[in-house]
């Protein structure tokens, strides 16, 4: 085809361009998703290294204090279960105190009913993927005066300390209080294969 022609205009071939690198990125992290530890490690040496570069320049803590916020809130995510049980008993209360139906049927919550299994809110990839891109943002903006704000650091660091005891602290609470385990740990079954 040449430039001639009247179905192609520069809009098209941006656009086709475009959804060429969106294809070859999205190969990019399908060829990633089964290393789970190489993937991991990539984000802890990013973030090692966003770490690295504030610690040298003494800057950006507003920056690096957005990125601490932010992991913080995916890791909540990781850790909460996708169908909280404190919403499903608060809508239960609800619904019976609105004068709604009174046998509605009611999820196992017992050591003797059946296995439910655990459905994070943020799955592990998600919370990979999120982690790194806001990494990857935070180190581009180091690369910036504009967002080297002058801040008294340890106020930063001591509200941070402060917000993330609390937080897990909650978290915590709401797993003993909803029996749940948010990590898969002990001896994995093995069904129809060797020992």
């Amino acid at each position: 085809m040449s430039s001639d022609e009247p179905g192609v205009t520069p809009f098209h071939s941006a656009q086709a361009s475009f959804s060429k690198f969106q294809r070859q990125y999205q190969q990019t992290l399908d060829r990633w998703t089964p290393h789970v530890v190489q993937r991991w490690l990539s984000t802890f040496f990013l973030l090692a290294l966003f770490m690295l570069r504030i610690v040298l320049s003494q800057g950006w803590y507003i920056v690096c204090y957005g990125l601490a916020i932010y992991l913080l809130n995916l890791l909540l995510a990781f850790l909460q279960p996708k169908f909280d049980p404190s919403l499903e008993d608060d809508l239960l209360a609800d619904e019976i105190e609105e004068g709604g139906d009174q046998s509605v049927p009611v999820l196992p919550s017992q050591r003797d009913d059946e296995f439910r299994p655990f459905v994070r809110r943020l799955p592990e990839w998600q919370f990979w993927l999120s982690a790194t891109r806001a990494t990857l943002i935070s180190i581009f903006c180091t690369v910036s005066e504009i967002f080297d704000v002058p801040v008294y650091w340890p106020i930063l660091v001591v509200y941070f300390c402060v917000l993330f005891a609390l937080t897990m602290r909650r978290q915590i609470q709401h797993m003993i209080k909803y029996k749940y385990i948010p990590f898969d740990i002990g001896r994995k079954a093995r069904y129809g294969g060797s020992k």
